[in-house]
């Protein structure tokens, strides 16, 4: 079995909806690190100095890689990442190895075997 790391960068109130929809759609887990900022392609506007940005979440999902494409959409959906700039972005990595997602694979292998 191979896997896709998916990292989506995501405003914090969208978190929960994320994740959610990502689980919906075949994630078994994730990892969420808080309190990250970003800057994209317009500078973000600022009141007396002070810079107005929305607090980011990233968040990492290890997805078996037949199921990586159709989670990765649901996440760009939910998080209507081409409806507004600056409001979150996701990609993923291949990865060449893994340890202690045994459970996972589990619980996968029924899963993907229906997709394959």
């Amino acid at each position: 079995m191979h896997f896709k790391l998916i990292i989506a960068l995501v405003e914090r109130t969208e978190t929960q909806q994320v994740l959610d929809a990502a689980r919906e759609a075949g994630a078994t887990g994730s990892t969420v690190i808080s309190q990250a900022r970003g800057e994209g392609a317009e500078k973000q506007k600022t009141f007396f100095g002070l810079t107005l940005e929305t607090q980011r979440d990233v968040l990492m999902l290890l997805v078996e890689e037949h199921l990586a494409r159709p989670i990765l959409e649901t996440i760009a959906e939910v998080g209507r990442f081409e409806e507004r700039a600056g409001c979150g972005i996701a990609f993923q990595l291949d990865v060449e190895d893994a340890v202690g997602i045994s459970h996972q694979i589990r619980v996968l292998a029924d899963k993907v075997q229906e997709e394959i």
